[in-house]
């Protein structure tokens, strides 16, 4: 079967204070973006006064989807979309940006074009327009998703390389949307029968009685801006609101007093600060350190719930906890459990009616992708990937790795050449833990119309998340559903508990429950136990930080090797993890980092050195006579026409005693980022050693000889020799 990609959290769980700031909601947004931007935008003349207020408005909307209000994205930095940051270019750049942002959501349902926007602004900033339309356009903030007008737009056939994509997950799914609509050739492998992943709805009894209930990830965590949210409006989808009334019930079925629980959720949330507290005073020693330890640690020290039946509600919370992270409290990092809270998407939590297969099954409409394709091997190299699934054996220009964290754990999937250190040690080092399900279909909603969700207490510590939380899918599933969620320790148990056993102890909690109050509790019409722990295409449900782990380790796994191998997936986004729009748009970002290599190879191509005039093992010494970056045996050269982080150059390793007698040496050279040499000069200065097995090692580069590099690097080393030389003509 198969896992939550992320089920996000429960409506009881507790969220830390945040600052605050408006959200743009793709419901509640609707009205006023009609009001005041699309009948401004229809005026051809507009007042000063009308143009300021447009202006506030759209500068909210970008706000909300992730935009600074007065600032430039990291990414927008590096794309270069102005000549001078912070002057009033920047200033011009950032209106239309957010004007084309708020033109896009007011209908998302149709693709925007550029010259829809000059339309409504100045010629004058025609330069403005095309840098903010493609900056949005190929990362993924307009023009995504699955609306049916969105063919025509599509290009027939794929020019601008090939891809394989491992996996059909969201992550998978929104990234082969995105690459075809660039204009890949694009095929993806799927182990499973079916898409989506670790997003599975079910539909569960006959023809004359069903529901659709989700195994998996099920609510949309947070509707502002979110792009599920998005998808949704694009197929008319309704969102059902998860109401917040969320009644505990003890086993013996009687209603938890509201004021003890109001105390005990008081003080378990002045715990939690508390956490923050202390993690900030031990500095580093926090790392080593899990949640469990400390909350439990400070329980004591300030007597929160000594009382036994206090000790159970506790336990509520501490088992809603795990829910939230999937993992087990003593496991989870006291230092950045919630490294991601302060981008938590705002808004209500929803339930998608008729199921998430919707969106999922709109998302794989249309795409090459192939079914029960497990993948053994992946190769890749300079020359192109190679994917071997039993024996098959397919090839192209870069592969997007999307398989949950899980399976590199497992390391399932064997890599050739193997990963780079660096990211091998970072899957090692995050969490990936489990949620399960009791699927339950009745004959009835005996539970009450008025419920979304309900909890329930229980005895021990040990059990304590078990059969802790229902959720109830009769509003949006098309029958009288119900779903038991399994968290913590006890979600390691079930998988090893018959269904039968499992099935009697879930119905003698809803009994002991509604018993009491004269409900009558049917058997159910069918059951299902889910088993994602053991499932092979997953091993688990979703990510979180370990202890001796850090949300850097999300940026690591989301790095590239070699521009060949890339990976999605919620486990790679620091920002979004555990999450199903975490996986959406860590899909959409290796999109755009492949249309972005895709344009680097094809300005710079690989053809033999002698059709490069001038370019022979004398430019190349020329070249490191007056390096950029020289420390120790290492010494650098890149374009100096341009400071962007991904821009690519050369560096010579040389070995021997070079400076006393330079007809005795072995030199070496590899083409690198400028970020990876900045990487490679953070490292002691003194140690050669090391800086070189990092560079082998960890960024998985491969040293060549000056007539390889001429080979490979012909285009590149003419590149940075000709801007040299025009360097020096405009000096």
């Amino acid at each position: 079967m198969d896992t939550p990609a992320s089920d996000g959290t429960a409506t009881r769980r507790t969220l830390r204070r945040k600052v605050s700031r408006k959200n743009y909601d793709e419901n509640a947004m609707d009205e006023l973006i009609e009001k005041q931007i699309g009948g401004n935008l229809k005026k051809k003349f507009r007042t000063k006064q009308d143009l300021e207020k447009e202006t506030e408005t759209e500068a909210l909307i970008a706000l909300s989807v992730g935009f600074p209000i007065d600032e430039l994205l990291e990414e927008e930095i590096r794309a270069g979309v102005v000549r001078e940051l912070g002057g009033k270019e920047q200033n011009d750049y950032i209106v239309v940006r957010n004007h084309i942002v708020a033109r896009w959501r007011d209908n998302v349902r149709m693709w925007l074009l550029k010259d829809e926007i000059r339309e409504t602004v100045s010629s004058d900033c025609e330069h403005l327009i095309s840098a903010a339309y493609d900056f949005l356009l190929f990362n993924g903030y307009i023009n995504f998703g699955v609306s049916p007008l969105f063919g025509p737009y599509i290009p027939d056939e794929g020019t601008e390389g090939s891809v394989i994509v491992v996996g059909a997950g969201l992550a998978g799914l929104a990234a082969a949307r995105q690459l075809l609509s660039f204009g890949f050739k694009v095929l993806v492998l799927e182990g499973r029968s079916r898409p989506g992943g670790r997003v599975y709805t079910h539909k569960m009894g006959d023809k004359d009685r069903f529901a659709a209930v989700e195994l998996g990830g099920s609510v949309i965590t947070g509707l502002h801006a979110n792009p599920l949210g998005v998808l949704a409006r694009q197929l008319s989808i309704p969102l059902h609101k998860v109401r917040d009334n969320c009644p505990l019930y003890t086993s013996e079925g009687a209603v938890v007093d509201k004021v003890a629980d109001s105390n005990v959720e008081f003080g378990f949330n002045k715990l939690l600060d508390k956490v923050t507290e202390v993690r900030e005073m031990m500095d580093g020693a926090a790392k080593k350190i899990s949640l469990g330890e400390v909350l439990e640690t400070l329980r004591v020290l300030y007597g929160v719930a000594k009382d036994p039946e206090e000790k159970k509600l506790f336990d509520w919370h501490l088992a809603n906890l795990e829910y939230a992270n999937a993992g087990c409290l003593s496991n989870l990092s006291a230092a950045y459990w919630d490294q991601d809270d302060p981008y938590e998407m705002g808004g209500d939590h929803c339930f998608l009616a008729g199921g998430n297969w919707r969106l999922i099954n709109a998302l794989a409409e249309g795409l090459p992708i192939m079914y029960g394709k497990s993948v053994d091997t992946i190769k890749y190299g300079d020359g192109g990937v190679e994917v071997i699934s039993g024996s098959q054996i397919f090839q192209a220009d870069m592969i997007l790795c999307t398989v949950p964290l899980g399976v590199l754990k497992k390391k399932s999937i064997k890599f050739e050449p193997e990963l780079p250190t660096r990211k091998q040690a970072a899957i090692d080092r995050l969490g990936f833990g489990l949620l399960n399900k009791v699927a339950m279909l009745f004959p009835s909603v005996f539970w009450g119309e008025e419920l979304d969700t309900f909890g329930c207490l229980n005895e021990s510590s040990i059990d304590r998340g078990e059969f802790f939380l229902f959720y109830a899918y009769h509003t949006v599933s098309g029958g009288p559903a119900l779903v038991a969620l399994v968290a913590g320790e006890a979600a390691q148990r079930f998988e090893l508990t018959e269904p039968s056993a499992l099935l009697h102890r879930v119905l003698k909690k809803l009994r002991g429950i509604y018993g009491p109050k004269g409900v009558v509790v049917p058997d159910p019409i069918q059951t299902i136990c889910t088993r994602w722990g053991s499932d092979p295409f997953s091993y688990g449900s979703y990510s979180h930080v370990r202890v001796g782990s850090s949300g850097a380790d999300y940026d690591i796994l989301a790095e590239s090797v070699r521009n060949r191998l890339f990976f999605a997936g919620e486990a790679t986004t620091r920002q979004h993890p555990a999450t199903m729009h975490g996986a959406y748009l860590s899909g959409l970002r290796e999109a755009s980092r492949i249309l972005h290599v895709a344009n680097f190879f094809r300005s710079y191509p690989k053809k033999p050195v002698q059709r490069y005039s001038g370019v022979n093992i004398d430019v190349l010494e020329d070249l490191f006579r007056r390096p950029d970056i020289a420390t120790g045996k290492l010494s650098f050269v890149f374009n100096p026409l341009t400071d962007d982080p991904k821009s690519t150059g050369l560096v010579r390793v040389c070995f021997g005693n070079f400076e006393d007698d330079p007809t005795n040496r072995l030199q070496l050279y590899t083409i690198l980022s400028r970020e990876q040499a900045n990487k490679l000069q953070e490292l002691d200065e003194n140690s050669d050693g090391n800086k070189l097995s990092y560079l082998i090692s960890a960024l998985g580069l491969k040293l060549m000889g000056a007539n390889s590099v001429l080979d490979t690097g012909g285009a590149l080393i003419s590149v940075i020799a000709n801007a040299r030389k025009g360097r020096r003509v405009m000096r």
